[in-house]
């Protein structure tokens, strides 16, 4: 189960990487929150929510 988890990560950051230029702050959070909600599914034991809402926020945040 692990290993369908961290293949789904590493899938979903490549995925949302090929987007080279997020220009308005809707896309920075969706790019932001579909990471977060990666790693907080790897790093913390499937707490994709909590990730999401803090890799949108940031998202939003940097320019």
């Amino acid at each position: 189960m692990q290993k369908i988890l961290s293949l789904t990560a590493v899938v979903a950051i490549l995925g949302v990487s090929a987007c080279d230029s997020a220009n308005s702050n809707l896309e920075r959070a969706i790019i932001g929150g579909a990471i977060g909600c990666a790693a907080g599914e790897v790093l913390a034991d499937g707490r994709c929510v909590e990730g999401a809402a803090v890799g949108a926020g940031i998202g939003v945040l940097t320019n």
